[in-house]
């Protein structure tokens, strides 16, 4: 099963996927003329926008809800594991995967935003249901929506299960078994509360765990700030094979750093479009530009912290895939949560073990909570024509089922699975939204138009010449404030009647 398993996603994470998501990230970067820079000041004001109805959600609770899905055990964990096999040099590509993935993740939650649907009182959009209107290929959106149904219902969530039950049974010796219980009872709680509790609870949760673990790190490279030079010159230098020890695996420092980059900050995936689709916003792009700085709340920060603390405590071993070990500073641990408790610890003793394995357990809970919405999303879309509510309850059973198996089976087993299911979601979402460049930047031209004419902007699809955005052009109500939007919109419905 193992090997099938190896062999799988072998073919899946080949050298194509990983050069596919760096040109597909420089082609929406050039596309959108650097938008992850040139909007990045609007960010604040689109952020904190209040406007929800009972339908939807404010743009920070989708902000939120798709953070929790990014931000999850790749930025403890994962980084750990790129560092362990691709060296150093993997966290230099993690942050260019992160920098032009933005423009991915902007055009994806743009496109969801665009054609999403008001579905059994929520809104509801993603890859599925830009892929069915915009590309009006139904075959292939049902595809995606099957693939990640069984991807974020039944092989994601066990990786973010496994690093909570690893931290927990590292910090306090609590047993897996034991913390898979609980954790899927507190999980059941939540997800059979909706979209809206998962949303709030989101809201609360995530601010709180990133900035606090953000703190930690500042404190450990303070602490060790004289080494802070030669950390930077050592990730620099071995991102292109400079580095004396390092130089020979420059290979893997991209394999890894692209793999690990995109696990943790979802651009291009096609996950994040579903929280993205669930904003209240008057515009799509305006989601899109939240959902880009996200990407680089997730690598440029939250991962970057613990890359540094790794790096700058020396904690952690380097022993590319078929070769021997380059460093081993930890004999005999495992990549993962352990290099991070183990740099936290050098600096803090007595305090690192357990504040990783509480930072675990919030990433990673929330990651789940995330994941599980996607899965509800697209077992949505695929009954959209049939009401199948015993289909409902199957997703969480079984969902529930794979987060309790994932706490007790071992880490190695539920990365590889983890990663077949990013690595198929990736390859069928970046083929769709390459396809959909041309409404995409329609749909920015149109924002940054209205925006230099000192509006609110304001989406109409048939001004645009988008087609099927029925959400916009049936159901759409402006909740904004801007008194001159207000009315340009209500003239334009008048005329439209």
């Amino acid at each position: 099963m193992e090997d099938f398993v190896n062999w799988l996603n072998g073919i899946i994470w080949s050298p194509a996927l990983i050069y596919l998501c760096l040109g597909v990230g420089l082609y929406f970067s050039l596309a959108t003329r650097f938008l992850q820079v040139r909007h990045m000041g609007d960010v604040g004001k689109l952020m904190f926008q209040k406007h929800s109805s009972e339908n939807g959600i404010t743009s920070f609770q989708a902000l939120s809800l798709a953070l929790s899905g990014r931000v999850g055990t790749g930025n403890i964990a994962g980084v750990a594991t790129a560092i362990a096999y691709g060296g150093p040099g993997a966290v230099f590509w993690m942050w260019l995967i992160a920098f032009l993935g933005a423009g991915s993740a902007f055009v994806e939650a743009a496109l969801g935003q665009v054609y999403k649907v008001k579905q059994d009182g929520q809104y509801r959009g993603g890859p599925a249901f830009y892929i069915e209107k915009g590309l009006k290929m139904k075959w292939y959106a049902v595809l995606f929506a099957f693939v990640t149904v069984l991807a974020t219902g039944a092989l994601l969530p066990g990786v973010q299960a496994n690093s909570i039950a690893a931290g927990m049974d590292n910090a306090f010796g609590i047993s897996p078994a034991i913390t898979g219980t609980i954790v899927v009872f507190v999980l059941a709680v939540i997800i059979f509360g909706g979209v809206k509790r998962i949303a709030r609870t989101a809201e609360i949760i995530v601010p709180f765990m990133a900035v606090g673990y953000i703190i930690v790190a500042l404190a450990i490279i303070v602490l060790n700030f004289s080494q802070l030079p030669g950390v930077i010159s050592l990730i620099f230098s071995s991102a292109f094979g400079q580095d004396a020890a390092f130089g020979g695996i420059l290979g893997s420092a991209i394999s890894w750093g692209v793999k690990r980059g995109i696990y943790s900050n979802e651009a291009g995936q096609g996950t994040a479009p579903h929280a993205a689709s669930a904003a209240e916003v008057s515009h799509p792009a305006k989601q899109g530009i939240v959902q880009a700085f996200s990407v680089y709340i997730d690598t440029l920060f939250v991962c970057s912290a613990t890359a540094f603390m790794i790096l700058i405590t020396g904690m952690y071993n380097v022993t590319p895939e078929g070769a021997d070990p380059i460093r081993t500073n930890l004999e005999g641990v495992e990549p993962g949560p352990q290099y991070t408790q183990a740099a936290v610890e050098s600096v803090m003793p007595g305090f690192g073990g357990p504040f990783v394995a509480i930072a675990l357990l919030f990433f990673a809970f929330t990651t789940i909570m995330a994941y599980y919405y996607m899965a509800e999303t697209n077992l949505a879309y695929i009954n959209s024509k049939k009401s199948r509510k015993w289909m409902d309850y199957v997703l969480r059973v079984v969902f529930l089922f794979m987060v309790f198996y994932g706490s007790v089976k071992t880490a190695g087993l539920a990365w590889t699975l983890g990663d077949i299911g990013v690595g198929s979601m990736a390859w069928l979402n970046i083929i769709a939204i390459v396809l959909l460049t041309k409404p995409a930047l329609k749909l920015l031209r149109d924002y940054e138009e209205q925006k230099k004419a000192g509006k609110d902007p304001v989406f109409d699809p048939v001004k645009v010449g988008i087609e099927n955005a029925e959400f916009w052009e049936k159901d759409y109500v402006y909740l904004g404030d801007h008194e001159e939007t207000r009315k340009d919109f209500e003239n334009s419905k008048t005329i439209s009647k």
